[in-house]
């Protein structure tokens, strides 16, 4: 497309000039096709200077995860190996999961700016408003059994939880299972699907939502008491771009080390970032209710809670950490 290709011949000189003429010449188009894509440039948020004696400039990209941007910074092998970009769209998940049933590589990225139909655990719609989180989800195939697919966001956290503090140093936690908080409120969602066969897993996805640069007024008055963003906790925007090729690197690195030694290095890494553990949780289940001290985690990513009767092991619900007030 020559739009990309003028992109990438202005941003290997960033800030300098580039005749008219020599882009024509490098892209065999006329000056007149080239002016037409540099405004389309323009509209989608690059800013270039254009004058009649020396031609064209990039002096700004925008904070956008436009495909281009993203591989020009890549440093992972198998992630992003496909990008499938959205300014907007339903949810990433929802897409991916039907991109992954049409035969896409795993290390496929569904990214987008806003999701309009955005999905938690447990049913719930996730906030995501254009260009100020990282709003993506992610194709793998893995080779390990299905039981074992859970404690992929497990993995997920871990690898967001330490892209966050590479980023911008906050002590973010992880609550169990895969939400990244800070100060009792809400950074990072995380929602894990599998489509499986008895022995075998056909593929993976893992969304994962994450407020960067929210503000205040961006967020509901029903959820300003539970969410929370990078920008509102450091009190400065974040460079989405850098997070999230921090993200993906992290995200590779302990895949392809799950894929070869399995998934113990993982749990210990969680147990050191977990902000669940040794506190007393309230556990909403599917068939029950209880409250008791959260203890560790199994081989199975389940959390083990201490109760009055004994200790419980939970596969699957709702976990909300008691405040010390309580």
């Amino acid at each position: 497309m020559i739009r990309n290709k003028i992109l990438e011949l202005l941003r290997s000189r960033l800030g300098c000039f580039v005749s008219g003429e020599e882009l024509g010449r490098q892209l065999s188009v006329s000056r007149t096709a080239i002016s037409k894509q540099i405004q389309k440039l323009r509209q989608e948020g690059y800013e270039i200077e254009s004058t009649v004696s020396q031609g064209h400039r990039l002096v700004a990209l925008p904070d956008l995860l436009r495909p281009e941007e993203v591989r020009s910074r890549l440093q992972t092998g198998v992630l992003g190996k496909e990008i499938i970009y959205f300014s907007q769209i339903g949810s990433t998940n929802d897409e991916a999961k039907r991109r992954a049933v049409e035969g896409y590589p795993e290390g496929t990225l569904v990214i987008t700016e806003a999701q309009l139909g955005g999905r938690g655990r447990l049913a719930r719609g996730w906030f995501s408003p254009f260009a100020k989180g990282i709003w993506f989800s992610l194709i793998l195939r893995p080779p390990f059994p299905p039981q074992e697919a859970p404690k992929c966001t497990l993995m997920a956290a871990v690898a967001i939880n330490r892209a966050i503090h590479d980023c911008t140093g906050l002590a973010s936690g992880i609550k169990w299972p895969n939400d990244i908080l800070y100060n009792g409120k809400k950074l990072v969602g995380i929602l894990t699907e599998m489509s499986a066969e008895m022995d075998a897993i056909n593929h993976i996805v893992i969304g994962m939502g994450v407020n960067v640069n929210i503000t205040e007024a961006d967020i509901p008055p029903e959820l300003q008491s539970v969410a929370t963003s990078l920008q509102l906790e450091t009190g400065v925007a974040v460079p989405r771009l850098d997070l999230f090729i921090q993200i993906l690197a992290r995200l590779e690195e302990l895949y392809l080390a799950v894929k070869k030694e399995g998934f113990a290095t993982v749990l210990d890494a969680w147990r050191q970032e977990s902000i669940t553990l040794n506190r007393v949780v309230n556990v909403i289940a599917p068939d029950r209710s209880f409250a008791g001290k959260a203890l560790d985690i199994d081989v199975d990513g389940a959390l083990l809670v201490e109760t009055a009767t004994g200790v419980e092991r939970v596969l699957a619900g709702d976990v909300s950490i008691r405040s010390l007030a309580e």
